[in-house]
């Protein structure tokens, strides 16, 4: 019987994640060049330092959340359906390789490509930018939040992979809806505030917008109600499970 983790089959599927060069430029490149450069050009324009600072530090914890979503999300899932589409787990359960074997190591290495990309961003951030020094509770608090979330993004993922089983027609969704929580959670430009109203609802269902908006807030350990962001925690949450639920039963 199969080890669900083995240290090999992690390593195997770890080689598979870095070999993907779109996962180091969504992932690591491009949210490390946009906090700085949103950063430089943001607080040009503002001469109090503590306002520059308080900036700064909410444009870097709001695009920190496209790590997950171009490592896990998009990575994951282009790899997934690449594999249905080749028969890849087809293959591999020939050599007694089951896939929920496959999924849970490949998880696994998804977590750990993942904390590496923060590890860079976080050294990013410290000598490029700017950057409140957090309370212990306000970083806990995000790397938890961000743990959730890069969960609900593993799913989806599989869910998409799933249900299109095609390489060309995951892709098409997974960077749409790369694009659009980048849009609606205020990392391209348009805050939230400047948002008309009929964005700003679509804006609250999803968490990405909290992390950008209001984790300031909890970063700096100020009193904050944390009720909107379990909500759209459960709604992201909620529509993810039907996909995969959906992906599962079609299967």
């Amino acid at each position: 019987m199969n080890k669900m983790i083995s240290k090999y089959m992690v390593l195997y599927e770890l080689r598979n994640v870095t070999g993907n060069p779109f996962v180091h430029i969504f992932g690591v490149g491009m949210p490390i060049f946009m906090a700085i450069l949103i950063t430089r050009i943001s607080i040009s324009e503002i001469p109090n330092a503590s306002a520059m600072k308080m900036l700064s530090t909410s444009i870097f914890l709001g695009i920190g959340a496209m790590i997950p979503m171009a490592t896990i999300l998009m990575g994951y899932a282009v790899r997934q359906a690449q594999d249905l589409e080749k028969g890849i787990p087809e293959r591999m359960r020939l050599f007694g390789i089951r896939n929920r074997v496959t999924i849970c190591n490949r998880a696994v290495s998804e977590l750990i490509y993942m904390a590496a990309a923060f590890g860079l961003y976080f050294l990013a951030g410290i000598f490029f930018m700017d950057l409140q020094v957090p309370v212990l509770s306000g970083f806990v608090l995000y790397a938890v939040c961000m743990l959730f979330f890069s969960i609900m993004c593993f799913m989806l993922g599989h869910a998409v992979a799933a249900l299109a089983k095609r390489f060309s027609l995951t892709y098409c969704i997974v960077m749409m809806v790369y694009f659009a929580c980048m849009i609606f959670g205020g990392m391209m430009g348009i805050s939230y505030e400047n948002m008309p109203a009929a964005m700003q609802a679509v804006a609250r269902l999803l968490p990405v917008t909290y992390f950008s908006r209001d984790f300031y807030a909890i970063w700096t350990g100020e009193t904050y109600n944390f009720v909107p962001m379990i909500q759209s925690y459960l709604f992201f949450g909620a529509a993810t499970g039907i996909l995969l639920f959906a992906a599962l039963r079609r299967r």
